[in-house]
């Protein structure tokens, strides 16, 4: 009877999370701030994303992501750096790429709390980038308002705010070098 109660406890982590997916994976898109603290970031700004697409601006940097490649403009240093980032630095940086990651390689436990739901993933597999993370969802609207996830260097926490869908176009997932006629690119694919 245990092992049948901590199976149907595993399934509502999953449903909860299934449910906080299928609404941040508007086909549309979603637009959200965030506060982002840990070790020795702590940093503030907006985000756009789709599907597996996202915009983030902070008073440092500018990224797009076009669901494989990455640029980040560092405004400081004119430049913009080209990647192919790896499951936990798109953690990092997309508070929201939880909905593909939880699917596979991770076990759920939930907690209930005021005025949600805490649910904390641990991975499954000692290899992933990603070993533990806590997501925080509103349990009327199933928007994720809070992530924290373990890294190699401790934890971070990114807080999100004024979540709302959104019409975006794919072009504001990808760099354009016309608007930075200036910046230098650096390859480091």
């Amino acid at each position: 009877m245990l092992l049948m109660t901590v199976a149907s406890y595993g399934q509502t982590a999953k449903q909860v999370l299934d449910k906080a997916a299928s609404v941040v994976s508007n086909k549309s898109g979603v637009t959200a701030s965030f506060t982002l603290k840990g070790g020795q970031m702590n940093d503030k700004g907006t985000i756009s994303i789709k599907g597996k697409k996202f915009h983030a601006t902070t008073p440092d940097a500018i990224i797009w992501f076009d669901g494989k490649t990455q640029w980040t403009y560092v405004k400081k240093n004119d430049e913009v750096n080209v990647s192919t980032p790896n499951e936990s630095q798109l953690q990092a940086l997309n508070p929201y790429n939880f909905i593909y990651m939880y699917k596979k390689g991770y076990t759920y436990m939930m907690t209930k709390k005021s005025n949600g739901y805490e649910v904390h993933l641990t991975a499954t597999d000692k290899k992933r980038s990603v070993q533990e993370m806590y997501i925080t969802v509103n349990k009327s609207t199933y928007i994720p308002s809070q992530i924290r996830v373990k890294h190699s260097k401790g934890w971070n926490t990114i807080e999100v705010s004024n979540f709302k869908k959104a019409n975006l176009s794919d072009g504001i997932f990808r760099f354009n070098s016309k608007d930075f006629p200036k910046a230098e690119v650096i390859d480091l694919r």
